[in-house]
């Protein structure tokens, strides 16, 4: 019995295959420690200002990025 190919049948598929291929992400340098570090505090620094913040202060707060974020134009 012949071997089948390994390449999708679908032109997307295949065209996508060759872009993982040619993009392989296995060669780039893995991130270093002190880049995992910095990205890790900016993850926890919205819920410890929260935590320090009273009622009053967070109600304002979401008050003011609600209206940011409803003033802005919806381009659709």
């Amino acid at each position: 019995m012949p071997k089948r190919s390994r390449k999708p049948r679908d032109l997307n598929a295949l065209a996508a295959s060759i872009v993982d291929q040619a993009t392989d992400e296995s060669a780039e340098e893995p991130e270093s420690p002190k880049a995992k570090a910095g990205r890790r505090g900016g993850q926890k620094g919205g819920p410890a200002r929260a935590r320090h913040m009273s009622a009053e202060a967070r109600s304002e707060a979401a008050r003011k990025a609600a209206e940011a974020r409803w003033s802005q134009s919806r381009s659709g």
